[in-house]
């Protein structure tokens, strides 16, 4: 299993929205067998008292 911290940075989606996107690191990929057109699904949790997101990959 995948264990450690990757950082990516966040890009507009689209030159029209206020959406931004980030790229997956290659080994939580790996570890998920992630494809193009597998979906993420993220939830905003509080854990001791701080935020936390916990995003669940959703294979189509």
């Amino acid at each position: 299993m995948f264990m450690g911290i990757k950082r990516t940075s966040l890009t507009r989606a689209s030159g029209k929205s206020d959406s931004l996107r980030t790229t997956v690191p290659k080994p939580i990929v790996n570890q998920f067998n992630l494809k193009e057109g597998d979906e993420l699904e993220w939830n905003l949790v509080i854990k001791d008292n701080e935020f936390v997101i916990e995003v669940k990959p959703i294979k189509k």
